[in-house]
């Protein structure tokens, strides 16, 4: 859970490096957060099935847009790449592929351009 505050706090910091932890346990609790919002749009009967969302999963989607994509941002830097590269995601199937390579690969190690190892500052 610290993992996902961490990234929230950082809500538009497109600078720095996100370690590994932080880029996976962000994802792993929007996706837990995700399926229990589901669950009540579909309890409650807000969802809907034309859009594919209920009212909650939209709201929690959009308030959570800017976060994702500044960890995202921030994985790609310690990895040595631009976040820039979020735009391979736009090809379909490849692009999603590369960055999930691109977020599996462990940090750079030392500083780059992008700042210093988080894993040696917060070791």
């Amino acid at each position: 859970m610290n993992w996902y505050i961490v990234a929230l706090n950082k809500y538009a910091v497109f600078s720095g490096r996100a370690r590994r932890k932080e880029y996976w346990y962000f994802a792993l609790f929007n996706i837990v957060i995700a399926i229990v919002l589901a669950a009540i749009d579909a309890v409650t009967g807000s969802f809907n099935k034309e859009a594919g969302v209920g009212l909650l999963g939209g709201i929690y989607d959009l308030a959570i847009l800017i976060p994702s994509i500044a960890v995202s941002v921030r994985r790609l830097h310690d990895t040595g790449r631009s976040g820039w590269w979020m735009f391979i995601g736009l090809i379909p199937l490849i692009g999603e592929i590369v960055l999930l390579v691109f977020t599996i690969q462990d940090s750079k190690p030392g500083r780059n351009q992008f700042g210093g190892n988080p894993k040696e500052l917060t070791s």
